[in-house]
């Protein structure tokens, strides 16, 4: 089992991410519509829908990579994240994770998790120097608890792939971010690694707001919490997981042709 770093998440009426009317358009393509959304401070929240539903897309505005063409995003109930930059919003407090993990193959997975340490950056022999106790410590805690303690000074290149994706969520945890993107955390692992993942999920939202991106809808039925269930742009249901299950019109426009597909 995965080792768990469990810090008390933030306290208050306050959402962590309010989106309001959210309109985004591609050559005239209307990729969100209307679109509202919100989430509370240490929430884990899952988005499923069929291909072309928005969830990229609404990533793609949170993290700052699209523009939307109207409506408000703010980021802790006050920051408009539509005036600021990819890179502005990384440093406000927001990670993000693709499908595909991009780790520093030939450094080890110890140097990866220091270099990517909030305000710490250079060269790595100077990096070390730097580095505190209360740092080490941290670095080590975030080894355990994405499961890679016994592999720190292994090079990053020779982890199976959800050890890489394990390791790229642990460089986010070391950047502090409040709130992680995580698009489809598990797709292409073993049995057991999706069933560590989803305790590692968990052992997160203990201490920061996660979104999860994901069309492995087993996966989503043994860990989800609170279900957002999007389609053609716009929210079409929310909920959990046993009422996305149960209502008709997520089975027609999403779950059915899943299983038209033979999925």
């Amino acid at each position: 089992m995965l080792g768990q770093l469990v810090e008390p998440h933030r306290q208050t009426d306050e959402k962590i991410l309010s989106v309001k009317g959210l309109e985004v358009s591609f050559d005239g393509f209307k990729a969100l519509r209307n679109l509202d959304f919100s989430l509370d401070y240490g929430e884990l929240r899952f988005l499923i829908g069929p291909n072309g539903a928005g969830k990229t897309t609404l990533l793609d505005v949170i993290c700052g990579k699209v523009k939307p063409s109207g409506g408000q995003v703010l980021f802790k109930d006050h920051i408009d994240l539509s005036k600021h930059q990819e890179h502005q919003i990384a440093q406000l407090g927001i990670g993000r994770k693709f499908q595909t993990p991009t780790v520093f193959s030939t450094l080890t997975v110890f140097e990866n998790l220091a270099l990517s340490m909030k305000q710490q950056r250079g060269l790595l022999s100077a990096l070390w120097a730097k580095t505190t106790s209360e740092q080490r410590e941290r670095l080590h805690l975030r080894l355990s608890m994405i499961g890679l303690a016994d592999k720190a000074n292994e090079r990053a290149g020779s982890l199976s792939h959800g050890e890489k994706q394990w390791l790229e969520i642990g460089m986010l945890l070391m950047q502090e971010a409040d709130l992680l993107l995580l698009d489809e955390p598990a797709a292409g692992m073993t049995d057991s690694e999706t069933e560590k993942t989803g305790e590692l999920l968990h052992s997160i939202a203990a201490q920061q707001t996660v979104i999860v991106v994901e069309h492995d809808m087993e996966f989503v039925r043994r860990y989800a919490r609170t279900v957002t269930v999007l389609h053609e742009g716009t929210v079409l249901r929310e909920g959990t997981m046993q009422d996305i299950q149960q209502d008709d019109k997520v089975a027609e426009v999403y779950l059915g042709r899943r299983v038209e597909r033979g999925a």
